[in-house]
Formats: C-alpha cells, structure tokens, sequence
C-alpha cells in the first residue's frame, strides 16, 4: 500500500492558495484575486484541508488576500439553487474550514485590506488577530441578495461588535470603513496600506515564540471558558492554569525570569 502524501505536498497541490514557510510562520494567501478572492466550494475545501495538513514546524499563521483585496465574500457566480439539504451542507462545509482557522493547532493573523465582504467577513472573524490597512472595508451583503450569513457570521460576528450593529449592517447594507471597522472592534492593529503583511509577520513571529501549549490554551479554552457560568468557567481555568505551567517550556520561561534573563513589561 503506498504511504499517504506528506503534508507538504497536500499543501503543494492546492491551486487556489499561495502557501509559503518563514520559520515557524506560514503565510497563507488567498489566490483568486480576478475574483476578488471570492469564496468558491474548491476554496473552502482547500482552506480546510490547508489547515489540517499545516506542518508540524508552524507554530503561527498569517493569512491575507493576493491582489487588491482580502475576501469578497460568497462567489456568486457558483451560487446553484439548491434544496433546503444541500444548502444546510454547504454551510456545514463552511464551518469545518472555518472551525480549522479558529480552532485549529496555531494561531492565525489575518491581514485585510479592500473588500472584506459578506463570507469574506465571516473568514476574517474566525481569525485571532487582525490586522486592518487603509483600503479595508467591511459589508454584510446578505440581507440586499436574499440571503443569510451561513459560514459562521451570526456566532462570531456579534462576538465582536454586537448584535445591534450586525443587524444594522444585514438590514441597510450599512458599509464600514477601516477606522469605523477599529473603533467597533473588527480589527486589532490599524496600519497604513500595503503595510498588513509587514506588521501581521511580526505579530505572528512574535506569538509563535511562545510556549506552544500556552498558545493552544488561550485559542482553545479562553473563548470556551467565555461562555459558561462564571463558577465553570473558573475551574476549567483552573484546570487549563495548571496544565500549562507544568509544561516544561513554562517552566524553562519562568526560569529564565527570575533569573533575570527575560524582559519584564513595560510601556509601549
């Protein structure tokens, strides 16, 4: 029987994404940029399959849009009528891919700029960290085509800014731009354009050189813990605290404090 393809050549052989390794960050580019990035059902398998088959050295993700802009939502031009069971499938297609970006092994930045649009929003909010250019902006076309978020906009959307202001956007077609985007919480960082990937790299750099377990605590258990009671919620952080200070790279960096050798914090 032969042996099943490395995980680099998964990534080798997916046509629609520009993958590439620095160290322990590996750049995922969204590559349809004729379509404005626009979600196809041969991009989200290949997003999906991209993050389940990242390689063991990546330790963080940076993830962007070839061209002029970041994701421009659902391609519509692939948009079939399809029954009530096939359209539940597809949006379960969505979510797996999606649920890998969010939920997957590392930490992902997410540097957008131009459209970030309809399920190109969605993608973005599955992100962990984003960083917004100049060009940005954001829409939630969906109510002005008939239409409804189905890759996961409706729970992780209101998550960072609010039910009453995704609602207003679904129901007017209310656009925002860059700075409106910070101020309601879209972005993290705001940065001048073409400057995303430059501030997103060192952002990921910076989180890959964490202890691996302490990473995979705060993108597993912090937005778990969230949603329960306060009285489960503060021992599964018990639990989640003392697993990741036993780890040995916890123990190596508390070491390596006390000992002088690491940085405390300070101003920025």
């Amino acid at each position: 029987m032969p042996s099943p393809p490395s995980d680099n050549a998964m990534l080798a052989a997916l046509d629609l994404l520009k993958i590439e390794h620095d160290g322990a960050v590996t750049h995922v580019r969204l590559n349809r940029p004729a379509k404005r990035n626009a979600i196809s059902d041969a991009l989200v398998a290949q997003l999906h399959t991209c993050f389940i088959h990242l390689p063991d050295s990546t330790r963080a993700v940076v993830l962007s849009g070839e061209g002029e802009h970041f994701c421009a939502g659902l391609d519509l031009s692939e948009l079939a009528e399809r029954s009530v069971a096939e359209g539940i499938e597809h949006s379960r297609a969505w979510h797996a891919a999606f649920e890998q970006v969010q939920f997957g092994r590392v930490p992902v930045v997410a540097v957008l700029h131009g459209a970030v649009v309809g399920g190109g929003l969605e993608l973005a909010a599955a992100a962990h960290i984003r960083v917004a250019e100049d060009s940005t902006f954001y829409g939630l076309p969906e109510g002005q085509r008939g239409l409804f978020v189905g890759g996961g906009g409706s729970a992780r959307v209101p998550r960072l800014i609010g039910v009453a202001r995704m609602t207003d956007m679904m129901l007017t077609g209310r656009v925002l731009d860059a700075d409106e985007g910070q101020a309601a919480g879209l972005s993290h960082y705001r940065v001048g354009q073409g400057q995303g990937v430059a501030k997103a790299m060192e952002l990921a750099r910076r989180i890959a050189s964490n202890a691996p377990l302490s990473n995979f605590a705060v993108m597993q258990a912090l937005p778990r813990i969230a949603e329960m009671s306060q009285a489960q919620g503060l021992f599964v952080e018990s639990l989640t605290a003392a697993i990741a200070q036993g780890d040995p790279a916890a123990k190596d960096r508390m070491r390596a404090f006390l000992e002088g050798k690491a940085a405390k914090v300070g101003k920025p």
